[in-house]
């Protein structure tokens, strides 16, 4: 019999593939895993040259759900918020529907980025608030797991798309590290279904042999 479920809270398809894929991978073998994604992804196109007739809303849909499956998650839930709206005039509202699925859901533990959203992307930081709200709201939510990236003072430089990238999580600052080597094959596979971001997908590969980085995810955790 497994254990209380978790429920991973996102803003957009491919957040948990380029994001704690690995730790999702893992918590299947003992949880029920389910994500809630606030958007569709409507405004990531990234360059996309797809010959779909679908809208790219309905493709990251589709990408997410097949990640979603390689990674063993028992669901997905859409919350109907558009990409690259999310913030304090509807923050509201997107507490209000996340909290309706986790009383229906009813998980120990829930999974979300760090609250500087891992890139400084204003949807991961208000995704990240409310999903801590909730969190301190909800009493048999025990748990919360905000993904996070190593302390690098050069990470603020590689990015112009946004106003600030964090530079991560000093050791003494995280509280969980998870090796995910035996999974690693099932985390690419999960960020190969993201093909309409297939440019972010090889910036961050990329990065994992530029840095040499090891084979981990990165957790701070809360509990009540």
């Amino acid at each position: 019999m497994k254990k209380a479920p978790v429920v991973a809270i996102f803003s957009h398809p491919d957040d948990e593939a380029f994001g704690p894929a690995g730790t999702l991978a893992k918590l299947v073998k003992e949880h029920d895993v389910y994500i809630l994604c606030a958007t569709s992804g409507e405004e990531g196109q990234n360059g996309y040259q797809g010959r779909s007739t679908k809208l790219v809303h309905e493709i990251r849909r589709q990408e997410l759900r097949r990640s979603a499956k390689i990674l063993g998650v028992k669901k997905v839930y859409f919350l109907g918020f558009r990409d690259g709206t999310l913030c304090n005039t509807n923050y509201h509202a997107l507490a209000e529907s996340i909290t309706r699925h986790l009383k229906k859901l009813k998980p120990n533990t829930l999974l979300t980025f760090e609250p500087q959203g891992v890139s400084g992307h204003i949807d991961h930081i208000t995704v990240a608030m409310v999903t801590q709200f909730v969190f301190h709201k909800l009493s048999f939510v025990k748990k919360i797991m905000f993904y996070a990236l190593p302390y690098d003072e050069k990470r603020e430089k590689k990015q112009d798309y946004f106003v600030y990238f964090p530079v991560g999580y000093k050791p003494e600052e995280i509280d969980m590290t998870v090796n995910i080597e035996d999974v690693w094959e099932q985390k690419l596979e999960a960020m190969k279904q993201h093909k309409t971001q297939i440019a972010d997908m090889n910036r961050i590969l990329a990065q994992y042999e530029k840095e040499d980085r090891s084979k981990e995810e990165h957790f701070i955790i809360k509990k009540k």
